[in-house]
């Protein structure tokens, strides 16, 4: 795990953004370049190493912006750091983007980093769990009344079940990985991309069933920024999307040097927990619509599915009024293909 005096710095850098706000989008910094705050959804995790990564590489330097990557402690808090000025861009789960939207913020995706959710089932490999069907009649832990508890439902559709087939237990979040562990519960529900290096450095290589698989394909994280941001210096969106999007690509085809670049930056973590981050990460950044249309769109069609299943699972009121073109914009885009070589700007 990471050195408990990188946290406490984090943590107090947090604390003093947040305090202190900033000064509006794209704020000169050393050199004439742009300052730009990034805020991740939660605390630095092995997920967030291609945004290092990006860093280090000189993707960010080279459209000219000075970018300082600030931890998270939610998506709902990201989401509010950019509505009210705080930080300039986020990293935010795209449900949560949907419901603060429909209850005002101002607030848009502007670039889809996970194309697919990382909503997925973890057990520890001597559990008897393989498979989808081997989590039948077991019992598995989840946060209390969070999005993955709400949308459950759909799994059970989807694999023909009843809602009494499996036991769902409300766990603490920093109780589910020991309790699991432990043997209190079979599973996990979890992100897959942040629980499975977690196991991972406690030496266990987990069982990961992926409500992907299933055919629940839902939009996970992507990148907001604020309306103001977007009316002021659309011109700043485009150069932080172009870098953002290059810079992670960059980071999935070099793999062991983004681990290193995260490493330098991020001292502490298990070398294997971040592989896994990574490997997790660049596996969730594509699927059938944006082969098509290039890393980090997003469609009407898809934004409705996650509008509809807002309404239906995560207590969305009045989702007739809201429309996709409220909640996202391709229009800052330079779409990547998967089969583009990226080269970095400092090689």
């Amino acid at each position: 795990m990471r050195a408990q005096n990188t946290t406490v710095a984090a943590m107090l850098a947090a604390t003093a953004l947040l305090a202190t706000g900033c000064a509006g989008p794209g704020a000169a910094g050393a050199g004439g370049s742009d300052q730009v705050d990034f805020m991740l959804d939660v605390a630095v995790l092995p997920k967030h190493a291609p945004f290092y990564a990006a860093v280090d590489a000189g993707f960010y330097e080279a459209e000219g912006i000075d970018v300082e990557i600030m931890p998270g402690s939610g998506s709902a808090n990201t989401v509010a750091s950019v509505d009210t000025g705080r930080v300039d861009f986020g990293w935010a789960d795209y449900n949560v983007s949907i419901l603060n939207r429909a209850q005002g913020a101002s607030i848009r995706q502007v670039n889809l980093v996970q194309a697919k959710s990382a909503y997925a089932a973890l057990a520890l490999p001597d559990s008897g769990i393989a498979d989808w069907d081997d989590l039948k009649g077991k019992t598995v832990a989840t946060e209390g009344n969070g999005a993955m508890v709400a949308m459950w439902p759909a799994v059970l559709d989807k694999l023909g079940w009843n809602e009494g087939d499996v036991e769902i237990v409300s766990a603490a979040g920093e109780a589910k990985i020991p309790g699991l562990i432990a043997g209190q519960w079979d599973a996990n529900l979890a992100l897959s991309v942040s629980d499975g290096p977690t196991l991972i450095a406690e030496g266990y290589d987990p069982v990961v069933l992926n409500w992907a698989d299933l055919g629940l394909l839902y939009y996970g994280n992507g990148i907001i920024t604020s309306d103001q941001t977007i009316d002021e210096d659309p011109e700043l969106v485009e150069r932080f999307n172009r870098a953002t999007q290059r810079g992670f690509a960059w980071a999935c085809q070099n793999q062991e040097e983004a681990a290193a670049s995260f490493d330098a930056a991020v001292p502490g973590f298990d070398a294997a927990a971040v592989a896994d981050g990574i490997s997790g990460q660049c596996d969730l950044m594509w699927d059938d619509e944006n082969v098509e249309s290039g890393f980090g769109t997003m469609s009407d069609a898809g934004v409705q599915r996650q509008i509809d299943l807002a309404a239906e699972f995560l207590g969305l009121e009045n989702p007739d009024d809201v429309d996709p073109s409220d909640i996202y914009t391709n229009d800052y885009l330079e779409p990547l293909g998967p089969d583009e070589q990226i080269e970095a700007p400092s090689a």
